[in-house]
C-alpha cells in the first residue's frame, strides 16, 4: 500500500539515512547528474563558467581551506566574486573545481546529505564516512563529467576522532570517477594548483599556527593567480578577498575580510620589496 501514497509515504517512513538516496527514489529528476544540460552545437562547454583554484593545508589544531573568487567562461571572466569554499558542516569544509553550476548544487546537495543522516541517525557521520559520501557523488556526476562538465571537490575537516587536536586537521582529494585520496599537509585543486602545491611546499611547516596557515594558503592563492589566467588574485580596490575558512575543536568558521585585509596588505609588501620572488 505503500507504493500507492506517492510522495506523502515520506512523511511517515523515515527511508535511508542517505537523502541522495531518498531524492533518487522521490524525485530522481532533481539530482544534479540527472539534469538535462544544454550544450552548444559543438558540445563545447566553454561558454559554462568554470571555478578554480582551491588550496587547504593543515595545522596543528585543525585545517584551513582557502579559494580564489574568479569564475571564467573560455578566455573572460564571468565572475571576480563567486565563492567556492562552503562549510558542508559544523566540522568539515568543502571547495569546489570545474563546472560552477553543477559544483554549487552538488556542495549544496552534500551539505543536506550530512544533515540528511544526523537526523535519520541521531548521530553524525565520522569525517571519513563524510568523504565517502562526496566520493559516491562524485561517480554519479561521471556522466556529466565525460561531457567535460566535471566537478572536482577538495574536502577537509576537524576529525573530532582523532587521537589528539595536533593530528585531528585532514585533507581528502578525488578525481573525476570518485576515487577519494587522504592528503598529507597540503593540497590544491584547480587550473592553477600546480603553481599553488609549489608555492605550498615552500611556505608550509609543521606546527604552524591557524594564522600562520591562512598566510601560508593566501600567498598560495596569490601564486596561482601570478601565472594562472583562471585563477583571480586578491583585488584591494574592490576589496574582493579569498574565500578562507577554518575547521577546529571549535567548529567551522569563516576568516573575516578585515583579517583577510591585513594578511593580503603584508604580503603585497613583502612581494613589492622582492618583486623577483
Amino acid at each position: 500500500m505503500a507504493e500507492n501514497r506517492g510522495l506523502l509515504r515520506y512523511a511517515t517512513d523515515p527511508g535511508s539515512s542517505s537523502f541522495v538516496e531518498f531524492l533518487s527514489a522521490a524525485a530522481t529528476d532533481l539530482l544534479p547528474n540527472k539534469r538535462m544540460i544544454g550544450l552548444d552545437a559543438s558540445g563545447s562547454t566553454a561558454n559554462l563558467p568554470h571555478a578554480t583554484t582551491i588550496v587547504a593545508a593543515v595545522f596543528d589544531g585543525g585545517v584551513v581551506m582557502a579559494g580564489d573568487r574568479r569564475a571564467t567562461m573560455g578566455n573572460l571572466i564571468a565572475q571576480r566574486d563567486i565563492e567556492k569554499v562552503f562549510a558542508s558542516d559544523d566540522f568539515s569544509l568543502v571547495g569546489i573545481a570545474g563546472t560552477a553550476g553543477i559544483a554549487i548544487e552538488i556542495v549544496r546537495l552534500f551539505q543536506v546529505e550530512l544533515e540528511h543522516y544526523e537526523k535519520i541517525e541521531g548521530t553524525p557521520l565520522t569525517l571519513d564516512g563524510k568523504a565517502n559520501r562526496l566520493a559516491t557523488m562524485i561517480r554519479n556526476n561521471l556522466g556529466p563529467a565525460m561531457q567535460g562538465l566535471a566537478v572536482v571537490p577538495l574536502f577537509a575537516g576537524f576529525d573530532v576522532d582523532a587521537g589528539s587536536s595536533t593530528e585531528a586537521g585532514r585533507i581528502y582529494s578525488y578525481d573525476v570517477t570518485g576515487g577519494r585520496y587522504p592528503e598529507q599537509y597540503f593540497h590544491s585543486v584547480g587550473s592553477g594548483s600546480v603553481f599553488a602545491k609549489s608555492s605550498l611546499k615552500k611556505l608550509w611547516r609543521p606546527a604552524m599556527s591557524e594564522d600562520e596557515t591562512v598566510s601560508v594558503v593566501v600567498e598560495a592563492l596569490y601564486d596561482a593567480a601570478d601565472d594562472d589566467s583562471a585563477t583571480g588574485g586578491p583585488d584591494l580596490t574592490r576589496r574582493i578577498f579569498p574565500v578562507v575558512y577554518a575547521a577546529t575543536a571549535d567548529g567551522a568558521r569563516r576568516v573575516t575580510d578585515e583579517h583577510l585585509d591585513t594578511v593580503v596588505r603584508a604580503l603585497l609588501q613583502r612581494r613589492s620589496e622582492h618583486p623577483g620572488s
